[in-house]
């Protein structure tokens, strides 16, 4: 078997035969169809979405379509249907009603500070009856609770559904003062409120006091005009030999625009570092810590919109916590215009963010963010572009930190422009560049092109510029920087694949990881997650959500010892497989309902109501 048509070369007796593909292996792991809605009672899969699935005996994507088996009238038309995002999925399980949550008071079982109004209050006051409410005797999960081992103590009290391992038999919620004294400081550190009441008031009534980064603002547009105005107006002259041009306005200078020196601005070393590409639902904290265990040496919170930041919405502030392993963190910004995103950042600077960079998203291809003008859709706007990068690297300057871009090469598949744009922010003080070697119509279908990155790299000289596409593997990883001279890399989908890519890189060797191995990472990321988003129910069910999304990314992996050539290309998927034992198959399943599995043995069962529908589809892996 070749490598042509996007399939990896696996090892022949690792390869499922023809005639066993629509029969189920063992641990019910299916072979046949992808991205099912796992729903548990009594809805079925056609009252949550409409089907996309075809069962197919060929393991190339030359798939047969016909009326009577699809509800698509042609290839193409099922091809645009299985990329993207699976945008009408079900919505998220149920939550638990008031009357089956415990009020916080009563948490650590015993009423340390009273209720503020009980008789209005709609949670139970009743320690007893929550403990005996059938949901609460059924939730409980066996194991040790991670954040108790952690930090001495859970805050989640009687609710944490591994409470067993932290309560007495009076049902109290226990304390390790000695772990819990010198573990506070972190702990405080990481699970505060970012967005207090008083500052979202302000606001939501926009009584802010933006009077500092409107004056900036102003001064670099007042300085950009001036300079057009000049260019406009400069009119050769050939009458006169020694003198080429007269300038019909008076003397230009630069004493409008905030200028701000180099040497001013806090200095991070971008060369030759291993950065995780920000990604929007699975790049959380989790994820990030996981990979910053495995070495990844620059982070980036999620993508936020800045408008939203503006409108003082805790949702978009609460994906600015930053973990303190994370050695240089940045925040990205989506924004369509220079004063938003310069406002966005000041917000953050003022409600405590403690992020050592800015970057702007000018490479997100969704529709909903290019139709604004933000995203990708800001590379088709060059004054636009000009006005963002002079006024945040002014704004950012007067805070002693640096601004990066992250764009990709273009908008349309046949035409390059990150050159330009490069170029511009070179010349208006942008710290680095990361450029992803795709257009936006290119989404993350074809190679990405590095040839077009390492032009663009001799542009941006001197500044820093950062390639992005298609690295999994270390001696990828080592080509691309060579062939480029990048000053660094940034890797995404290649992370989600294996975390342990950047361990990979640094030691430049094939980590060829068991499904033991690979069970110990997940453990690990639902303890992080746990840490983060809660142990109780809520917490659980959050963690739950965001691991599923993950390993609809984690199963492409194939392991070293599988592949007959290695490594594994990150658009090439495999054949049918069976992995060399039980769980290495499962880890391998490209069925939703076997993700559910996984995470049953780390969070305990799903509820009766739960629906998962993966976010992306990926339509350049089936």
């Amino acid at each position: 078997m070749n490598g042509c048509g996007g399939l990896a070369v696996l090892k022949p007796e690792f390869i499922v035969p023809k005639h066993q593909f629509k029969s189920n292996i063992d641990l019910g792991t299916s072979l046949t169809t992808e991205f099912e809605p796992v729903i548990k009672k009594a809805k079925t899969d056609e009252d949550i979405i409409p089907s996309t699935s075809t069962t197919s005996d060929n393991i190339t994507e030359d798939i047969s379509i016909n009326d009577q088996q699809t509800p698509y009238k042609s290839k193409k038309q099922w091809r645009k249907e299985k990329r993207g995002q699976n945008k009408n999925r079900p919505m998220r399980s149920e939550k638990l009603r008031n009357d089956e949550k415990l009020c916080k008071s009563y948490i650590d079982g015993i009423l340390e500070e009273p209720c503020i109004n009980p008789e209005k209050c709609p949670f139970l006051h009743d320690v007893a009856k929550y403990i005996a409410l059938p949901g609460t005797l059924k939730s409980k999960i066996d194991k040790e609770c991670y954040v108790f081992k952690t930090y001495g103590r859970c805050f989640r009290g009687l609710t944490c559904l591994f409470s067993k391992s932290h309560t007495d038999t009076e049902n109290k919620n226990m304390v390790n003062i000695e772990l819990w004294t010198q573990m506070k400081p972190v702990f405080e550190s990481t699970h505060g409120n970012i967005l207090d009441r008083d500052t979202q008031q302000q606001l939501r009534t926009r009584k802010f006091d933006f009077s500092q980064i409107d004056s900036i603002c102003n001064n670099v547009e007042k300085a950009i005009k001036l300079k057009r105005e000049a260019k406009l107006n400069v009119i050769p002259v050939v009458a006169d030999e020694t003198e080429k041009i007269i300038k019909t306005i008076g003397p230009i200078t630069d004493e409008d625009e905030i200028v701000v020196r180099p040497e001013e601005i806090k200095k991070v070393d971008w060369k030759n570092k291993l950065y995780l590409s920000p990604l929007t639902t699975v790049g959380n904290l989790p994820f990030r810590r996981l990979c910053v265990d495995f070495g990844a040496d620059i982070t980036c919170s999620e993508m936020s919109l800045a408008n939203s930041i503006l409108q003082g919405t805790p949702h978009e502030f609460a994906l600015h916590r930053r973990h303190p392993s994370e050695k240089i963190w940045g925040v990205q910004l989506c924004a369509s215009n220079a004063v938003v995103a310069a406002k966005a950042c000041h917000i953050l600077d003022k409600v405590g963010v403690e992020y050592d960079f800015v970057d702007l998203n000018m490479g997100c291809p969704l529709d909903n963010v290019f139709q604004l003008g933000a995203g990708s859709g800001l590379m088709c706007r060059g004054n636009k572009v000009e006005s963002v990068a002079k006024t945040m690297s002014a704004v950012l300057g007067s805070k002693n930190k640096p601004f990066t871009v992250k764009m990709r090469a273009g908008v349309k598949t046949d035409k390059y422009i990150a050159h330009d744009l490069i170029k511009l922010c070179r010349d208006s003080g942008v710290s680095a560049v990361t450029l992803h070697g795709r257009t936006r119509e290119q989404r993350y279908t074809k190679t990405a092109n590095w040839d077009y990155i390492g032009d663009c790299v001799r542009i941006a000289t001197p500044m820093s510029l950062f390639g992005n596409g298609d690295v999994l593997s270390w001696e990828e990883y080592a080509e691309k920087k060579s062939r480029s001279d990048v000053s660094g890399v940034m890797i995404g989908r290649g992370a989600l694949m294996k975390p342990w890519i950047f361990q990979e890189i640094k030691e430049e060797r094939n980590i060829d990881m068991t499904s033991s191995q690979r069970m110990e990472v997940i453990q690990r990321y639902c303890n992080y997650g746990l840490d983060h988003w809660g142990s109780d129910y809520q917490g659980v069910e959050t963690t739950r959500r965001f691991l599923l999304e993950w390993l609809s990314f984690l199963y492409r992996y194939i392991p070293v010892g599988i592949l007959e050539k290695p490594p594994q290309r990150i658009n090439e998927r495999p054949p049918k497989y069976f992995g060399r034992d039980e769980m290495e198959t499962l880890l391998a399943s490209p069925n939703a309902a076997d993700w559910v599995k996984l995470s049953e043995m780390f969070l305990g069962p799903v509820p009766d109501s739960f629906i998962f529908l993966p976010k992306h589809k990926a339509n350049s892996w089936s």
